[in-house]
């Protein structure tokens, strides 16, 4: 049995998640200041394993949030 009550729960994740949110897109942000071909240069294959391994994180943590807890099995 959890020590935390449903609300206790959602009211947390909903603070946490709401800062680490912040903190994605912020260092998103700050990442797109390398795209200023001024400052930087850069190969289609570097763009390319850049934000292939971005997607592939995002990839690994969208699947955590969709992945329930599986139902027992029942003949009902």
């Amino acid at each position: 049995m959890s020590r935390y009550s449903s609300d206790i729960k959602q009211e947390r994740f909903r603070n946490v998640a709401a800062k680490r949110t912040d903190a994605v897109i912020n260092k998103l942000r700050i990442l797109s200041n390398c795209a200023n071909t001024q400052l930087y240069e850069y190969t289609d294959e570097e763009f390319k394993r850049m934000f292939g391994a971005i997607e592939n994180h995002l990839n690994i943590v969208k699947a955590r949030f969709r992945k329930r807890k599986r139902d027992k099995f029942s003949w009902d």
